[in-house]
């Protein structure tokens, strides 16, 4: 009997820590979103031939955690083939 409340509570204590990771997951991608949201004032720097960036957009883009922008810079990566369009194929320039 003290062998099926055990495994009971394990089941219990495994159920609230995959709870607590996704609840913790989804704030991650809440904040990730808003970290880059912050990043729309530095759109006219990312053109060919803009100036140099704002220091607006230096603060928002240091705010930006390093792991949401290399999450986004591969997703974004995989959205031709997604799209069925042909991968992309950048040059040094």
């Amino acid at each position: 009997m003290a062998g099926i409340k055990s495994h009971g509570v394990q089941q219990v204590i495994l159920l609230l820590l995959v709870t607590v990771l996704l609840w913790q997951s989804q704030a991650q991608a809440q904040s990730c979103s808003t970290q880059l949201s912050n990043l729309n004032g530095c759109a006219p720097f990312v053109l060919p031939g803009a100036s140099n960036p704002s220091p607006e957009c230096c603060a928002a883009l240091g705010a930006v955690q390093q792991d949401c922008l290399c999450s986004t810079l591969r997703i974004s990566s995989t959205l031709p083939s997604l799209c069925r369009l042909p991968p992309l194929s950048c040059g040094t320039n």
